[in-house]
């Protein structure tokens, strides 16, 4: 084995003795995570680096604190609101791509291409540092997902109006839980269970699948490919969060949006490719704008995961809805029917329901685990 010179030993020692001081002064300050565990410093490299490089990037790079803003719900509601009219602008934009004779598969190919291009200044400014997580599995197993989800929801905005897709895609918390309780056998109570049901009922509100039952010439049924697709992504989405939620424990926002996107570009170049065409002059800057929409609006929204528990995110995000009927009024002259906009409020609020629901028995479990482990008082002398 090669042996290092003194000079680099002691470096990469000094490096690593700076990167845990100033975890230890973060700590000092009460940078603690959402639940009081201690931030943890990414150490293995996405893309691996010497010894040497990665001591260096530890030392360089800001450690990240899951949950440093924990607790914060005006920060929490700024961050989230902001993030919601920019997915709704997200949206309008892969909604004009396809009325313009844009594929959706080539479209999302582009939109992750331009994230990884609009955050080139960033990986310049932070360097290998930006590419370095200790999560590179749970990474593939976000990318694998949010491909699927991305892919169906793009194709849903190909068919349907804007609202309408929004409003079916509240449904993924409520796919989320169910998940949980069939392929993980989480035991759930009757209030969740009827949450569950009065979110599917509000479901059945948009879908209205009744509505071609009764055949006539012209008549389109209401549950289409474009609503089946949008449903498709909402339950994706609905195992995303957690391992979004997951990923900020070690991983911070922008790391996350960045590793995201440069394992999305070359997934989603393959079926593309059998699709292809190059975009117009005009779909171009639709594009260009969509990479960098992409990009502000899932650091926002990571950055509102990080300042608050999911359960207080997810009564922000209703916000999403107004926004996406406003620009697809203003952009496209559509409108969304009052049974939406109800089945959207009794789907929100079933789902606020449940993530509220989850937060409190989690909390209740580490209270008494906390208890658990205290110390038994000695006996006391009898009187």
């Amino acid at each position: 084995m090669e042996k290092r010179a003194p000079d680099d030993t002691n470096a990469d020692e000094a490096a690593s003795s700076r990167a845990v001081r100033r975890v230890r002064r973060w700590i000092a300050a009460g940078g603690r995570g959402a639940g009081g565990e201690v931030p943890v410093v990414s150490r293995t490299p996405f893309i691996a680096t010497s010894p040497a490089g990665n001591a260096a990037n530890l030392a360089t790079e800001p450690p990240t604190l899951a949950g440093a803003h924990a607790g914060d719900p005006v920060r929490a509601a700024i961050w989230v609101t902001i993030s919601m009219a920019l997915l709704a602008g997200i949206a309008s934009l892969v909604r004009y791509a396809a009325l313009s004779g844009l594929d959706a598969s080539v479209t999302l190919f582009w939109r992750n291409l331009f994230c990884v291009v609009w955050m080139l200044p960033l990986l310049a400014f932070r360097g290998r540092s930006l590419m370095a997580t200790a999560q590179p599995r749970l990474y593939v197993l976000r990318v694998a997902i949010s491909f699927l989800s991305m892919s169906a929801f793009f194709h849903a905005l190909s068919l349907i109006p804007i609202g309408e897709a929004t409003a079916i895609s509240f449904l993924s918390p409520l796919f989320g839980t169910l998940f949980a309780i069939l392929l993980l056998g989480e035991v759930v109570g009757p209030r969740r269970w009827i949450a569950l049901v009065i979110g599917f009922v509000g479901a059945l509100i948009i879908l209205r699948p009744w509505a071609g039952v009764t055949i006539v010439p012209g008549h389109e049924n209401a549950l289409g490919v474009g609503q089946l697709a949008a449903l498709l992504s909402a339950m994706c989405v609905g195992i995303i969060g957690p391992l979004v939620k997951q990923l900020t424990n070690a991983d911070d926002a922008d790391r996350i949006v960045f590793i995201t996107s440069l394992l999305l570009t070359p997934v989603s170049l393959v079926p593309a490719l059998f699709v292809w065409q190059w975009p117009n002059s005009e779909q171009w800057i639709v594009l260009l704008a969509l990479g960098l929409l992409a990009v502000l609006g899932h650091m926002t929204l990571v950055r509102g995961y990080v300042a608050a528990e999911a359960s207080l995110v997810m009564t922000f995000k209703f916000s999403r809805l107004p926004f996406a009927v406003a620009i697809g009024y203003l952009a496209f002259g559509e409108t969304i029917d009052a049974e939406t906009w109800l089945g959207a409020g009794v789907i929100f609020a079933a789902g606020v329901y449940i993530v509220r629901r989850e937060a409190a028995l989690r909390s209740q479990a580490r209270r008494a685990g906390a208890a658990a482990d205290l110390p038994s008082p000695p006996p006391q002398p009898p009187l």
